[in-house]
């Protein structure tokens, strides 16, 4: 392989035809379904898709076959196939759908209008994942180009990745047998950590994304006439956040949405952070003053990859602050992203979210219920302990029941009585604490005096679960 002959090959074609056509393709609004609902009415998928098409036609590739894949009301589906000499198959995966516009960016740069500055194209779509079409099939022409010989080539693109590629499947069963049995997948649509070194990403985490709302009012209120009768929607809000994420240190408390982190991917990870070091905050655009949550470069690296995060992406109900009124106001809903690591059960995880936020509302409802009937409210509480029991059937012929009994038992028992006083949910024993530390998120409270024990105990409030906790 002639490398410089390779490296000036590519660099002619991106120079002189594949800039051009990025920056057309990053004029068009294609947004991904989910953003545009009305894709097929206004027709920009397919000035995308065909513009891609297009240029694909044009390229120095003997025997290749291009076509645009239709069916009734799924985007298109750009397919490219390259015959190859060698037996097997290789497919190379990209998408061409585009976020929405989004705001914040910096003057003179925009979404929808390319600009070349300081050597980079900014403009929306160009890098995720407009280049992949070019990229792939320009590396297999220059290859061809010195008759090095390749398995067959297979270049799918669809657009509906940023939609969770709800489109995709049909397609794939549309295509059936067509594509063969690849050996190798390539996605190009992730990134390097520099152009130092070939990189390949071997931990892609999910994403979980909802619409969470909380209503108080049927309609904005004066803020001096409602406010301190009516809780604010923002407020709640945040208790409800608070109840997957914890506010203080950002780490997430559902034990669904953690996952075990494989040695070799710790190995990994280590080896990336020492090779990057200080790299890895190069492409985050810090607010002066902001620095990132730790200054350990492999923790980064796993926060990145193997924890799971929650942002809040969007809001309704929020006037911008020039039509911001005194007005307590009824309704805000926020859009919520949770990036899952590799191996979460996204259902598992979804159920364990929807769970934790509609808790406190069905326990009120209840209570409130309880309140008009004349009944005490309820509240729950739950003492952590470990230790050795006697468990079996226990009784006498005439009574048997399964139960459990020992100084371990009378302990957790006494923990659990301790909730309401301690004004905490779940609180743990020191043994317990001494045996979970390293899995578990705890606050320190004090040592408490338990009937039947000589000694103080000390005991802990449950704040949530690390990332590092065994899987269910």
């Amino acid at each position: 392989m002639n490398q410089e002959g390779l490296r000036q090959f590519i660099e002619n074609v991106w120079q002189k035809s594949i800039i051009d056509r990025l920056q057309a393709y990053v004029r068009i609004p294609n947004k991904s379904p989910a953003f545009d609902p009305e894709w097929e009415r206004h027709g920009y998928m397919d000035q995308a898709i065909e513009l891609m098409a297009a240029w694909c036609r044009t390229q120095p590739v003997a025997g290749m076959r291009v076509e645009v894949r239709r069916l009734p009301g799924i985007t298109p589906l750009l397919l490219i196939d390259v015959p190859g000499e060698l037996p097997d198959c290789v497919l190379l995966y990209g998408h061409l759908d585009k976020q929405p516009e989004f705001t914040g960016w910096l003057p003179g740069l925009g979404p929808w209008e390319p600009v070349i500055r300081d050597g980079k194209l900014y403009g929306r779509g160009g890098a995720d994942d407009g280049y992949a079409v070019f990229s792939s099939l320009t590396a297999i022409a220059a290859l061809k180009a010195q008759k090095i010989p390749l398995p067959r080539c297979v270049l799918m693109i669809e657009a509906t990745e940023e939609s969770g590629s709800i489109h995709l499947p049909a397609h794939l069963d549309a295509l059936g047998s067509g594509i063969g049995d690849p050996s190798l997948v390539i996605c190009l649509d992730a990134e390097c950590g520099n152009y130092d070194q070939l990189w390949t990403t071997t931990s892609l985490r999910g994403n979980l994304v909802g619409k969470l709302t909380v209503r108080v009012l049927t309609e904005g209120a004066h803020s001096g006439l409602a406010s301190g009768i009516a809780a604010t929607p923002f407020r709640l809000l945040a208790q409800l956040i608070a109840r997957i994420e914890d506010p203080a240190s950002g780490e997430l408390k559902l034990e669904e949405l953690h996952a075990d982190i494989p040695k070799d991917r710790r190995a990994q990870i280590g080896a990336a952070a020492s090779v990057l070091g200080g790299q890895i905050l190069d492409k985050i655009p810090f607010a002066r003053g902001v620095g990132p949550v730790t200054a350990d470069a492999a923790e980064l690296l796993i926060n990145n990859t193997w924890r799971p995060t929650l942002a809040v992406t969007g809001a309704d109900g929020l006037p911008p602050l020039s039509a911001a009124g005194n007005v307590l106001l009824p309704v805000i809903s926020l859009k919520v992203s949770l990036r899952l690591p590799p191996t979460v059960e996204p259902e598992r995880a979804a159920r364990a979210v929807k769970a934790a936020l509609e808790m406190r509302t069905r326990l009120k409802k209840l209570n409130e219920a309880f309140i008009a009937r004349g009944l005490p409210e309820l509240r729950t509480g739950i003492g952590l302990h470990s230790g050795q029991v006697v468990a079996g059937n226990m009784g006498h012929a005439e009574r048997m029941e399964y139960t459990v009994i020992g100084d371990t038992v009378n302990l957790a028992s006494r923990l659990e009585g301790m909730t309401k006083e301690l004004q905490c949910d779940v609180i743990l024993s020191e043994d317990l604490f001494a045996q979970v530390e390293a899995h578990v998120i705890t606050e320190p409270l004090r040592r408490i005096k338990v009937k039947g024990r000589d000694q103080d105990v000390m005991v802990y409030r449950l704040v949530g679960l690390k990332s590092d906790v065994p899987s269910s």
